[in-house]
């Protein structure tokens, strides 16, 4: 595998799930696969999870880690063609990326959507330039659509936890005080998806998501009747998507925030969200402190998803 932005990259997700289990049952198994190989890590943005559990994971393989903060320790970089460089940004991406791959075996990437411009969001110019011009197998560590790392830890999570084979799992928008990018819950409706899970998406109107991520699912502008039956919940804000109002704030409805009252609409439904979390806003604090709540759970999967992704593409070398 050589490179990783979405689930289609893993194959048969059912094969990439065992595979992961199996590291999680023995996470050094393969710690020699890394060996006199290179991970470097690169950061347009910050991180605590992304950061701490990828290390971790390529320790666990035996590689060693470079790790690059681009906006604190580094030039500022230019990611725009064609334009005259007479700003703040004394170096371009184009020089900076193949100087970055004569130092390594394997580059992840973390650069968020600017929400500023769709096209080039969803047109994922960062981590497409990587691709293109490192010569290096490249990872998202989340990209401006998607956090695959993440989508695959979440998959991860429920698999040790389901009580039925095809749960109903609920992906719910929340209210948040910033406006933020739809690369979290594009991925959890596109690998919910993948591994053939029965998927409602509940936010107000406006908030629809990219359909090439949620094609399949069942859209419930009632967040009650979302709730109901339900096996998991996966809460998250998310800015808008559609026209004109991509990245803007439609609604601050404090309505829409996970409390016990809708968790009591479930079916005795875990709670989950990939952390950080604005406690109050998004949930309340008794059901995330509650006993059905599995946001430890899933951040530790975080390291196992990782060394999955990692372990694959040193295969791959």
């Amino acid at each position: 595998m050589r490179y990783f932005t979405s689930v289609s990259d893993l194959g048969n997700l059912q094969d990439a799930i065992n595979e992961a289990l199996d590291i999680k049952a023995d996470r050094f198994k393969h710690d020699t696969l890394g060996r006199n190989k290179t991970l470097m890590m690169v950061f347009f943005n910050s991180s605590l999870r992304t950061r701490l559990s990828t290390q971790k994971a390529a320790l666990n393989l035996g590689m060693n880690v470079i790790v690059l903060d681009v906006n604190a320790g580094a030039w500022k970089l230019e990611t725009e063609r064609g334009v005259i460089m007479d700003g703040d940004k004394p170096e371009h991406l184009l020089e900076a990326i193949p100087v970055m791959g004569c130092y390594c075996d394997i580059i992840g990437v973390r650069s968020f959507a600017g929400l500023q411009s769709r096209d080039y969001d969803y047109n994922e110019t960062v981590i497409r330039q990587f691709i293109e011009h490192s010569g290096r197998p490249v990872f998202s560590m989340e990209a401006a659509t998607g956090h695959p790392l993440q989508g695959f830890a979440d998959i991860i999570t429920i698999e040790e936890h389901k009580s039925r084979r095809r749960p109903k799992v609920v992906l719910t928008w929340a209210p948040h005080p910033r406006a933020l990018p739809q690369a979290v819950p594009n991925s959890f409706a596109e690998w919910s998806l993948a591994a053939g899970y029965e998927l409602v998406i509940t936010h107000p109107h406006g908030y629809e998501l990219d359909s090439r991520f949620t094609q399949g699912a069942v859209i419930e502008y009632n967040q009650d009747k979302a709730f109901e039956g339900a096996d998991f919940i996966y809460a998250k804000n998310w800015s808008a998507y559609s026209g004109d109002n991509y990245g803007k704030i439609l609604s601050s409805d404090r309505s829409w925030t996970v409390d016990s009252r809708k968790m009591a609409l479930t079916n005795d439904a875990f709670f989950m969200h990939c952390l950080p979390v604005r406690r109050g806003m998004i949930v309340t604090d008794d059901v995330i402190e509650g006993p059905r709540s599995l946001v430890i759970p899933e951040a530790a999967n975080r390291e196992i998803s990782a060394t999955t992704v990692l372990k694959r593409m040193l295969e791959s070398l």
